[in-house]
């Protein structure tokens, strides 16, 4: 342009492309001092060298116009830069493609591959595939794609090679050209594997099919049998060999007519039109055909999104036969529940009451109407805690509508304002719902509470005893004790002579005060034990000095008798943890019962041994031992049992 504004507006009279590369260069010439040599493009098409320098004050940007020969040269250069920017930006797009693709020279070499193509070769990157001539199909493949090159330029063909240790399809497209070819390869695994889970899908749909006892049929959109399953061929029993010949709808509905297996209609024709009227329609039909054989059959068809149709016949003659027997069982449990003095009642899980028998309404006292089905249990909660004044029916709200994670059991009892005393139980059934049985328990209640007193009256009476039985005992030991001590004061020689008869009687005023202390004190441990204030000193016992220390307190009445007593303690052990005075008393009591019922002369055993559990002390007798009636009572206290005995016991138990 003449005008300097405007020649100096670049963009108004370079192509795009050129006025871009000229500002940049510009750009860079003033800000870095970059010299430039560009050759651009005008609007008319005119080829222009531009040269650009910094000197030491200015920046100068100089256009010089070419002659013919130069502007062909610069046309060429101007070409060969679009070219260039093309093939960069279709190499760019090649390597952007998740795809492997590659560029081979006329030897077959490789000469170029993408990311896609170095990654499913393995290689460190693009460079390093060329370099190494690493190939992405096996040598038959690439054979195959040379011979075709022979004949046709292009090749397309599904080809699988190895990725990553699994074997893939590939959609191999090649181009050879008079210097080479170049290919790329699509991924079409994951199409491959859908195909077959398709086939799979339906073989095993095919295979479920055939397992129903339903008879299922599928038609095509020309009306052609297509697929039926065993139920089918069983319930219409047509041999395979028809029905593997694909019969239209129409052909095998009038095979059907003419062998007698569906009932003949009035007017035939248009009987079978209605009914293949499904090919036509849009939502599923459904009919009811009654067999002659008696069959009631449930004939739906069902069209398909693209034409066909789906016929599914379901033989209900055993379902209806069931039906009919469920509302038979159905009348008949209602007739039970009504007759049952127990109450009984459903609730859904919407809370609302299902059924419920007049026993339920009567224990209540509830109106018809407030017991029909479908009332809230909330309703009836508020008229049944106005009869009980501790009423569960808030607990029974909360149990019939609650969404709790696991449903229980529930039992209770609850009085009602009439003295009448009902047992509940809440059981859980199956779809959420809930049964409650209520049960008049009044009797029994009335005679459980009669036992409950007399026992409180039998248990303060042995209270009692047991309260006078301790005091007794606490003010008998006392002058007990003093008797003994003056009876050995008098025993003393410094107190005075003695005759042999005042001796005598002396030493059995000593030894009868010394067994009643015995006995005065055995009560007194009962009731420190009846205190629950009994405590044992435990510490390590000796066994053979704790035998020795019982035999020798009942040594006397042993010789009285000229009764042997025998001792068994090889397998004891030396010692263990106990309470040793408790056990020399317990010794003692069961060697003296032994000896009230020893025979004369006889021998008791006292033996001990070690167990597994712990130590074990046994005493036997021979004497008569004890009738199978009185073992009930051998522990049971003040019933004593003479039974032969020397001697009478306190009967302590």
């Amino acid at each position: 342009p003449e005008d300097r504004a405007a020649f100096l507006a670049f963009g108004r009279w370079l192509m795009p492309r050129s006025a871009a590369a000229l500002e940049n260069a510009v750009a860079g010439l003033r800000e870095k001092a970059k010299p430039f040599d560009l050759v651009l493009e005008s609007q008319a098409g005119a080829p222009l060298e531009v040269h650009g320098r910094k000197g030491a004050a200015h920046v100068v940007v100089r256009f010089v116009s070419l002659s013919e020969t130069q502007r062909s040269e610069a046309r060429l250069k101007i070409e060969n830069q679009r070219l260039a920017a093309d093939y960069d930006t279709m190499l760019g797009l090649l390597n952007a493609l998740s795809m492997p693709a590659w560029l081979r020279m006329a030897n077959g070499r490789l000469k170029w591959v993408n990311r896609a193509y170095a990654k499913a070769v393995e290689a460190e990157n693009a460079e390093a595939a060329v370099r190494d001539a690493k190939e992405f199909l096996g040598s038959q493949a690439r054979d195959a794609i040379a011979a075709q090159h022979k004949s046709h330029a292009v090749f397309e063909q599904a080809l699988s090679t190895v990725i990553e240790g699994d074997r893939r399809m590939f959609a191999v497209t090649d181009f050879a050209g008079a210097d080479g070819s170049a290919g790329l390869a699509c991924d079409t695994s994951a199409i491959e594997t859908i195909r077959n889970e398709y086939e799979r899908t339906v073989r095993s749909h095919a295979d479920t099919l055939d397992q129903l006892n339903t008879a299922v049929a599928i038609f095509d959109t020309d009306e052609k049998l297509r697929f039926f399953n065993q139920a089918f061929q069983k319930l219409w029993g047509l041999d395979s060999g028809f029905l593997h010949s694909a019969p239209d709808n129409a052909l095998l509905l009038d095979r059907l007519r003419s062998e007698g297996k569906i009932a003949e209609q009035p007017e035939w024709r248009r009987w079978k039109e209605s009914l293949l009227g499904a090919y036509r329609a849009v939502e599923s039909q459904e009919h009811w055909w009654h067999l002659p054989d008696g069959k009631t059959i449930r004939v739906v068809a069902n069209p398909q999104p693209k034409g066909g149709v789906t016929w599914v016949f379901e033989n209900l003659t055993e379902k209806m036969d069931l039906e009919s027997r469920y509302q038979t069982a159905v009348r008949v449990q209602g007739e039970t529940l009504d007759n049952l003095a127990e109450g009984v009642a459903v609730f859904g899980p919407d809370g609302r009451l299902r059924l419920s028998n007049p026993a339920f309404a009567a224990l209540w006292g509830l109106d018809a109407d407030a017991a029909k089905p479908n009332v809230h249990v909330s309703t009836i909660r508020d008229l049944c805690d106005r009869r009980a004044p501790d009423s569960p029916w808030r607990g029974f709200v909360a149990a019939i509508t609650g969404f709790d994670d696991e449903r229980r059991d529930r039992h209770g009892q609850t009085e009602l304002n009439n003295g009448t005393v009902l047992r509940y139980a809440m059981i859980p059934l199956p779809n959420g719902q809930v049964m409650m049985t209520f049960v008049d328990v009044t009797d029994s209640v009335n005679v459980e509470r009669a036992l409950k007193d007399k026992n409180e009256a039998l248990e303060k009476s042995d209270q009692l005893k047991n309260e006078f039985v301790q005091h007794v005992s606490y003010e008998l030991r006392s002058p007990l004790t003093n008797i003994i001590g003056f009876t050995e004061l008098l025993s003393l020689p410094s107190t005075g002579p003695l005759s042999q008869k005042q001796r005598e009687y002396v030493e059995h005023v000593g030894s009868s005060s010394s067994v009643l202390l015995t006995i005065v004190n055995d009560i007194l441990d009962l009731a420190t034990v009846d205190a629950g204030i009994m405590e044992l000193d435990i510490s390590e016992v000796h066994v053979d000095r704790t035998i020795a220390a019982a035999a020798e307190l009942v040594s006397e009445r042993l010789e009285e008798h000229a009764i042997r007593l025998k001792v068994d303690a090889a397998t004891a052990p030396k010692t263990f943890h106990g309470d040793e005075t408790r056990i020399r008393q317990i010794l003692y009591n069961l060697l003296s019962n032994a000896a009230n019922y020893a025979p004369e002369a006889s021998t008791i055993t006292l033996a001990c041994r070690s167990l597994a559990e712990g130590v074990e002390f046994s005493v036997h007798d021979d004497g008569p031992g004890m009738p199978p009636d009185l073992l009930d009572s051998v522990f049971r206290r003040f019933e004593p049992r003479t039974n032969g005995g020397r001697r009478r016991g306190a009967g302590l138990g």
